[in-house]
C-alpha cells in the first residue's frame, strides 16, 4: 500500500498554481474502428518500445495521443519522472526545453475527461497523467507501469499497453534519479510514430514437418568446448520445436550447468542462472505437455527436467552421463549427443559442492544449424 501511495503522489505531483480557464475537453473525430489495431512506435535514447493502443477503453485519450504523435508533439520530450521498478512518466511538452526543468510535469494537461475502465493496472499498462484531485485533467502526459499497480484502478485512464520494449522501460526506471524521481540525465523520446499493427509473426519451427525438424541440430558452446545435439523428432516433436525456439531466441544463452551428479546427469538451461529475459523471450517460455517415449536414458541422451508435476518442464534440460533406467518413461527424451561427449565428461568431472559446481560453467550460447 505504501508503494501505491508513493505512485499516486508521483503521478499527480503538480504545483497548485492559478491556471487560466481551460478549453473544452478534447473529443476525437476518429471512430473506434479507425483507431483499432493501431500501435505507437516510441523511439527513445535507450531503445524502442511498442504500445498497442486501446480505443475500446478510452477513445478520446487514444485519439489525442495519436494527434499529438502526428503533430510531432512528443519528439524531443523526456521521461521526466521515474520510480524504480514502479513507473516511468513522460510526454510533457515543456520537457523539450532543458531550461524549464523545474516545470516538468506541469505541461500538456487539462485537455481530456476521464475514461476509466476495469482494465487492470498490470506491468506494461499505459495510462494518462492527471492533476491532483482533478480526474478530468489529462492530456499529453502518460505513464507506464513497470510493475503491477492495482491501487491505481479508478484513478487514472488506461489507453494502451506495451507489447514490446518492457526491458527498455525497465532500464529507464532503474536510471539514477533524485528523491523526487527526476532522472539525473535526460532520457529523450526522439519520435512517436503511429502504425497499423503488423500481423503476428508465425511461431518459429511451427510449420516444419517431423522429417524437416530432423535436419536441424543444436551446438552447445561452453568454455570447455562444444557439444552437438541431434534431435529425436519422431519421439518428441513438440519438445524439439520448443528447444529450437528457445535456442534461436537466445533464451538458453548465459545459463549455467547448475547441477552435476557424477555418473548420472549434467543439467543446464535453468533460467534463474541467467540475466533477465526480454519481453519477447518471456513469451516463449511455458510448461510443456510431456512426450514420454520408449527411449532409454543411456549415456548421451538429452532429456527435459521437470519438478514434481510431469507437465512442469520449461527450459531446463539434462544430458545423461551414465545409464539411468530410473528416468525412463518419467522424463521426455528429445535428443542425443552426437559430438562433444568428451566435453560433457569434462563438465561432469568439475568439482562440486553436493550437486552444485564449485566454479560456474556457462552455457555461453546454443546455436541452431542445419545438418551438413
Amino acid at each position: 500500500m505504501k508503494t501505491a501511495v508513493v505512485l499516486l503522489l508521483a503521478l499527480s505531483a503538480v504545483p497548485q498554481a492559478r491556471r487560466p480557464a481551460q478549453p473544452a475537453p478534447f473529443t476525437t473525430t476518429l471512430t473506434v474502428a479507425q483507431m483499432t489495431g493501431k500501435q505507437a512506435v516510441v523511439e527513445t535514447a535507450v531503445g524502442t518500445l511498442i504500445i498497442d493502443l486501446r480505443p475500446d477503453l478510452a477513445p478520446n485519450h487514444v485519439g489525442y495521443f495519436m494527434k499529438t504523435a502526428g503533430d510531432h508533439g512528443y519528439d524531443g520530450t523526456v521521461f521526466h519522472r521515474i520510480i524504480r521498478n514502479g513507473i516511468v512518466q513522460g510526454g510533457d511538452p515543456l520537457s523539450k526545453d532543458p531550461a524549464k526543468k523545474a516545470q516538468y510535469g506541469t505541461g500538456g494537461l487539462g485537455l481530456l475527461q476521464a475514461e476509466h475502465s476495469n482494465e487492470p493496472f498490470t506491468r506494461g499498462t499505459v495510462a494518462a497523467v492527471i492533476r491532483p484531485g482533478q480526474p478530468d485533467s489529462a492530456g499529453a502526459q502518460f505513464f507506464v507501469c513497470i510493475s503491477d499497480q492495482p491501487a491505481l484502478r479508478g484513478e487514472y485512464t488506461i489507453f494502451g499497453r506495451v507489447s514490446e520494449g518492457l526491458d527498455v522501460l525497465q532500464k529507464i526506471s532503474e536510471a539514477p534519479a533524485d528523491a523526487k524521481g527526476a532522472p539525473a540525465e535526460r532520457i529523450e523520446i526522439s519520435s512517436v510514430t503511429i502504425r497499423d499493427a503488423p500481423p503476428p509473426e508465425p511461431l518459429a519451427f511451427s510449420t516444419e514437418s517431423v522429417e524437416q525438424l530432423a535436419n536441424y541440430q543444436a551446438v552447445l558452446e561452453t568454455p570447455l568446448g562444444n557439444v552437438t545435439i541431434a534431435f529425436l523428432t519422431e519421439k518428441a516433436p513438440e519438445h524439439v520445436r520448443n528447444f529450437l525456439r528457445l535456442a534461436q531466441a537466445g533464451v538458453l544463452d548465459g545459463t549455467a550447468f547448475h547441477r552435476i551428479v557424477r555418473g548420472f546427469v549434467v543439467q543446464a538451461g535453468y533460467l534463474a542462472t541467467r540475466g533477465p529475459l526480454t519481453q519477447k523471450q518471456q513469451t516463449l517460455v511455458h510448461p510443456l505437455v510431456p512426450e514420454f517415449n520408449d527411449t532409454k536414458h543411456v549415456k548421451g541422451i538429452v532429456s527435459m527436467a521437470h519438478g514434481d508435476d510431469p507437465g512442469s518442464a520449461t527450459s531446463s534440460f539434462f544430458i545423461v552421463t551414465g545409464d539411468a533406467p530410473s528416468l525412463d518413461g518419467k522424463y521426455t527424451a528429445f535428443g542425443r549427443v552426437v559430438d562433444g561427449m568428451d566435453v560433457v565428461e569434462k563438465i561432469a568431472a568439475t568439482p562440486v559442492n553436493g550437486e552444485t559446481p564449485v566454479n560456474r560453467i556457462d552455457l555461453v550460447r546454443v546455436r541452431v544449424e542445419q545438418k551438413k
